[in-house]
């Protein structure tokens, strides 16, 4: 499953300093605007202490984590929707992405320039919002004359969906994004190939100094106030620390974290946020050869989580041989699970859950 999700934010707010700790490196930091000329891509594995319990176990000659692929975005200004700055380009790219990491400054610092002049992330957040709204609105604009001309025609189902455009379009006027218009699913389906900017869920990423570490400070307050306004999710970092994280060694990162307070980088928060922003869990296979996590969408039958191993899985479908990670951890592995009965086989409409270690059966 490609996972998708692009960093925004103003310039100097510091997203590419963050993409480079997710990345371990790669794309330019400086103090300027428009340092990040080309979208840098990072895929970035999901921390999952499950898998080191299961290799504990099965001692497989390889490991494979589910991953996040992050895109850094180049900082956006007023303007942006109608080509200022590096504007049309990057929103495009953002278009791709299957959710957005707004990165938002939460620290004073005067060494460090802000392009609006003082520090007020919902100021922020608002230019980067406008900006997509504008985005959205040239996008609505141009589908809503395209089903004009499916009204004239005869289309039955066209008059619905001009309705719905009209209605999206007179929102985002009104400056109202995508997703706080409050649209039911099937109407959320109805847009879905128009690709909207506002209507793609977010996680509003702050950026704060090492002593606001772990909790948070007054900007990001204000943030978590906007955020459960549109049911956003809110992470909480300093982007400088996990840069200089990325520089240690491994027992030199826990007694730094320690001095901090921490108990794990807080890139991991990042990444498991955006795991649960988009709804997603993972589920195992475990053999000698490879213990791996796959990614699914909570809810996902059996058959449709066998299919992001391969299609044929999906279509050949017989069963899946099933273990609850607890279990397997438990007892000690597939073996001892199916000595005290705690292998089940599940069928076409089991829902498969998070953590469940799985064996599928198919015919082709």
């Amino acid at each position: 499953m490609a996972l998708s999700i692009g960093i925004v934010g103003l310039p100097n707010v510091g997203k590419s300093t963050l993409f480079n700790a997710l990345n371990g490196g790669g794309a330019e930091a400086a103090n300027y605007p428009f340092c990040t000329i080309d979208p840098n891509v990072g895929i970035v594995p999901v921390p999952d202490t499950r898998m080191d319990a299961l290799a504990a176990i099965v001692k497989p000659q390889a490991m494979q984590h589910a991953v996040v692929e992050f895109v850094d975005i180049a900082g956006l200004v007023a303007g942006a929707a109608s080509g200022e700055g590096l504007g049309n380009k990057f929103l495009a790219n953002i278009r791709e992405c299957s959710a957005i990491a707004h990165v938002v400054r939460c620290f004073d610092d005067e060494n460090v320039t802000h392009v609006a002049g003082k520090i007020d992330p919902l100021s922020d957040i608002e230019i980067i919002d406008t900006e997509l709204m504008l985005k959205d609105m040239e996008t609505v604009q141009k589908a809503t004359q395209r089903t004009e001309k499916l009204c004239k025609s005869g289309d039955k189902e066209a008059k619905a969906l001009l309705d719905l455009q009209v209605k999206v379009l007179k929102a985002l006027e009104d400056g109202i994004t995508v997703r706080r218009q409050k649209l039911s699913t099937d109407e959320v389906a109805k847009l879905k190939d128009l690709w909207l900017l506002t209507g793609k869920p977010v996680l509003y990423i702050t950026n704060v100094d090492d002593g606001s570490l772990p909790d948070g400070n007054a900007y990001v307050e204000k943030v978590r106030g906007f955020a459960a306004e549109e049911g956003a999710r809110v992470a909480v970092v300093s982007a400088q620390i996990e840069s200089e994280l990325t520089e240690m060694d491994a027992e030199s990162k826990l007694e730094f974290l320690s001095d901090l307070g921490l108990s794990e980088p807080g890139l991991n928060t990042v990444i498991r946020e955006a795991y649960t922003l988009l709804d997603l869990i993972s589920y195992f296979t475990a053999g000698v050869k490879e213990v791996r996590a796959w990614t699914i969408h909570r809810g996902d039958t059996a058959p449709k989580a066998a299919a992001v191993i391969h299609n044929d899985f999906e279509k050949g479908f017989i069963r899946a041989e099933t273990i609850t990670y607890n279990d397997f951890v438990t007892l000690g592995g597939e073996a001892k699970c199916k000595e005290a009965g705690k292998m089940r086989l599940e069928g076409k409409e089991y829902v498969v859950q998070d953590g469940d270690v799985l064996h599928f059966r198919f015919n082709v």
